[in-house]
């Protein structure tokens, strides 16, 4: 639900209140009880709430594609035996005889 600022013409009050977006502007002051209080004009807060959000209005690392999450490394045990088994047998010296 939206925050609404109001002001009361009346004793000056200020004051916020959440209200459904389809709900009528308050007309009565809470501090001095009359009707003279109005919906201000400000710049709407626009807050995303949930676990797929960053504070930077980005989305999060869950919502990000497959590609561009990091990559892990290759752990350094694994050995590679391709080079090995594609070398050439060594090759015997020719005797003289």
């Amino acid at each position: 639900m939206p925050t609404y600022d109001y002001a009361c013409d009346a004793c000056g009050h200020e004051f916020e209140r959440q209200q459904r977006i389809t709900e009528k502007p308050l007309k009565k002051c809470p501090k001095c009880g009359k009707n003279k209080a109005r919906r201000m004009i400000g710049g709407g807060g626009f807050i995303l709430k949930g676990g797929g959000w960053e504070s930077d209005l980005y989305s999060g690392p869950s919502n990000r594609s497959k590609s561009t999450a990091p990559k892990s490394e290759p752990s350094s045990t694994t050995t590679t035996t391709d080079s090995k088994s594609t070398a050439k047998p060594p090759t015997s010296a020719k005797s003289d005889s």
